[in-house]
C-alpha cells in the first residue's frame, strides 16, 4: 500500500500536546445524548441487530486536550505514510493504528448508550479516520452558492440542498461491524450539513445531526443503511471511527469484511479476525463441554436436539467466517462493490453508476 497524497490540514504543535497515556480522569468529559432512538423508532424489525438501540444524538465524549492528541497522532506523518487507504465510497481514510479507545471507563460509557456490552471489534479498527479536506476558496465558494441557492428555493417554495443529497463524503453502506462511534476531531461551528443520513424499514430517510469537537454519535451501522452527508462552511472534516462488536460469546457476531477488506492489510485484517472469531468458538465449546459434563456427573441423558443445533450454530459460524476471508489475489484493493447493501439500494447505485455513464 503506497499512499497517494497528504491535505493541508491545520494541526495543533506537537510541542503543546501533552505526552503521557491515555487517562480517563483527564481526557474524558462525558455528557449523556439528549436522545437514543430505537430500531422501533426507524420502523426497522425489534429483533434486528444485538440491541434495540440505533443510533444517538451527539453527546460529549472527549476534552479539548484529549481531541488535540488524537489530531497529533492522526496528523503526523507516521501514520500518514503506513496507513492511507482510498475507495470508491471515500477518497482519504487512515487505517490500522491504535487510539485510545480499550479503557474500561470509555466501553462503560459507549456499551451504555448501545444497549448491550461491547468491546473493540479488533486492533486495526482502531480506528478509521474519513478525511475530507478543501480550500478556504473552496469554502467561501461553497457557501456562497449554498446562501444564493437557498435564497432562491425561499423565494419558489422549494425545500432542499442538492449537495447533501448528491455528493455525500461517504455513499450509502452498511457498516461490516455491529456498532459504531463516529467522533468529530475538527471544528464544525460554522459547518452547513454534515448530517449522517440513514434509511429506515419504510424507505423514508432521516438525518441525524452531526457531532461538534470532541462530541460522538453512537450508531448500529451494520444493521442500519446509512451515509455521510456533505458539509459545506469548513475546510475540513475529520472523524473517527472506532468499531464494536458484543462482548458476549453467544450473541450473534454478524461481522463482514466487505467494506473493509479492499482498504486493509489482509495479512493483519485476516490475523485478528480469525484469532477473536476463534477465540468466540473456543468459549462457546468451552461452555458446552461443562454442560455435557455437569449433565453425565448428575445422570441426565444427553440432550441431542440441543447438541445439534449448537453443532449447526457453530457450522453456520464457520462458513460464515470462511465466506469472508477471501483470498489475497481475488481482492481488488480500493474497490468496494454493493454487496453490503440491501437489494433496493443496490439497484439506486446501479442506476447511479448508468447515468454518470
Amino acid at each position: 500500500m503506497t499512499p497517494h497524497w497528504k491535505p493541508v490540514i491545520d494541526s495543533i504543535p506537537t510541542d503543546k500536546v501533552a505526552s503521557g497515556d491515555f487517562d480517563p480522569a483527564q481526557h474524558i468529559q462525558y455528557e449523556p445524548p439528549a436522545r437514543v432512538h430505537t430500531m422501533k423508532d426507524l420502523r426497522l424489525p425489534e429483533n434486528t441487530g444485538i440491541s434495540p438501540v440505533a443510533v444517538s444524538e451527539p453527546f460529549r465524549l472527549f476534552t479539548t486536550e484529549a481531541v488535540h492528541r488524537m489530531r497529533a497522532e492522526v496528523l503526523s506523518q507516521d501514520v500518514w505514510d503506513k496507513c492511507q487507504y482510498s475507495s470508491n465510497l471515500a477518497q482519504c481514510q487512515l487505517r490500522g493504528f491504535a487510539a485510545h479507545w480499550k479503557s474500561p471507563v470509555t466501553l462503560g460509557i459507549i456499551s451504555k448508550i448501545a444497549g448491550v456490552e461491547l468491546v473493540t471489534e479488533m486492533d486495526f479498527e482502531i480506528a478509521h479516520i474519513n478525511i475530507s479536506v478543501k480550500s478556504e476558496q473552496q469554502r467561501k465558494e461553497e457557501v456562497a452558492a449554498f446562501v444564493e441557492k437557498q435564497a432562491f428555493d425561499e423565494d419558489e417554495g422549494i425545500a432542499g440542498c442538492p449537495w447533501e443529497d448528491d455528493k455525500p463524503i461517504v455513499d450509502w453502506h452498511t457498516d461490516s461491524y455491529p456498532f459504531v462511534c463516529v467522533t468529530m476531531l475538527s471544528n464544525c461551528e460554522s459547518m452547513i450539513g454534515g448530517e449522517t443520513a440513514l434509511r429506515t424499514g419504510s424507505g423514508e430517510i432521516v438525518k441525524v445531526r452531526g457531532p461538534q469537537m470532541g462530541c460522538a454519535v453512537i450508531l448500529q451501522g451494520r444493521y442500519i443503511e446509512h451515509q455521510a452527508l456533505r458539509a459545506l462552511g469548513t475546510t475540513e472534516r475529520i472523524t473517527m471511527v472506532t468499531s464494536f462488536r458484543p462482548r458476549c460469546p453467544n450473541l450473534p457476531d454478524d461481522t463482514v469484511l466487505t467494506t473493509v477488506r479492499p482498504i486493509s492489510n489482509l495479512s493483519e485484517l485476516y490475523s485478528q479476525y480469525s484469532e477473536y472469531r476463534l477465540d468466540i468458538l473456543e468459549e462457546r465449546v468451552r461452555t458446552q463441554l461443562r454442560i455435557l459434563r455437569e449433565n453425565k456427573r448428575g445422570g441426565k441423558k444427553v440432550n441431542v436436539k440441543a447438541l445439534k443445533d449448537f453443532i449447526r450454530e457453530q457450522e453456520v459460524f464457520l462458513a460464515h467466517m470462511n465466506k469472508e476471508m477471501v483470498e489475497e489475489e481475488l481482492v481488488t484493493m480500493g474497490s468496494i462493490d454493493d454487496s453490503h447493501l440491501h437489494q433496493g439500494s443496490q439497484v439506486d447505485a446501479k442506476a447511479k453508476r448508468k447515468r454518470a455513464e
